[in-house]
């Protein structure tokens, strides 16, 4: 797997590799292994920088985004093609949303395209697979109150999903209903989690 080690001469040295390449590379492996989609924009995030600095280009950012892009349009194939693909997907987007700053802002162009993820995840058909729904609040934990700054409509409509998802459809797991509320519940509480709250869901998570 990709790693620190494979990182550092990049990092010392953008200009000796090829940076799309590396773009590209790292997608792919993003797409097979969730644990690497989780690291990769820390990774990302350390490879622009280092480009900025020493060759004051983006020829890596402009290659992730492209690639992300071309993913985004096919994620419905790559659902359909491969559950733990598009999970990946997701993570990866959301990850490189939360590294990826401008003048310290998160990225207007990866705004509408991580809603439209997470919204997808939010679809009966999602909310009655355990991975969509646990892969949609990790995410909200990790980016809805950053997310909500840049398009507070567009989660006022996500979670209007999440509130009828959770009250209304028949078939979804104990596990995915106790989620959906626990995320309901976090932002209702300012994107905070109570200790009350902590304690009683992750009880019932591991009893």
């Amino acid at each position: 797997m990709l790693g620190p080690l494979w990182l550092t001469p990049i990092a010392k040295d953008p200009s000796s590799v090829d940076l799309e390449k590396v773009a590209n590379i790292i997608v792919d492996q993003s797409l097979q292994d969730c644990v690497f989609s989780k690291e990769a924009g820390r990774i990302c995030y350390t490879i622009i920088q280092a480009e900025s600095k020493q060759v004051g280009q983006s020829v890596f950012r402009r290659s992730l985004l492209n690639r992300l892009q071309q993913e985004y349009k096919d994620r419905e194939e790559l659902r359909s093609r491969s559950l733990q693909a598009w999970i990946c997907y997701v993570t990866f987007i959301c990850n490189i949303f939360d590294y990826l700053r401008v003048n310290n802002m998160p990225m207007m162009a990866l705004v509408n395209p991580v809603y439209d993820c997470l919204f997808r995840l939010a679809q009966p058909d999602s909310l009655r697979k355990e991975e969509e729904v646990d892969c949609l609040v990790l995410q909200l934990h990790r980016i809805g109150e950053q997310l909500e700054r840049m398009n507070s409509q567009r989660m006022d409509e996500l979670f209007s999903l999440l509130r009828d998802g959770f009250l209304l459809q028949e078939g979804l797991s104990s596990l995915s209903q106790l989620l959906l509320l626990e995320i309901i519940e976090f932002r209702a509480a300012d994107w905070k989690m109570t200790d009350a709250a902590q304690k009683y869901y992750y009880s019932e998570v591991t009893d």
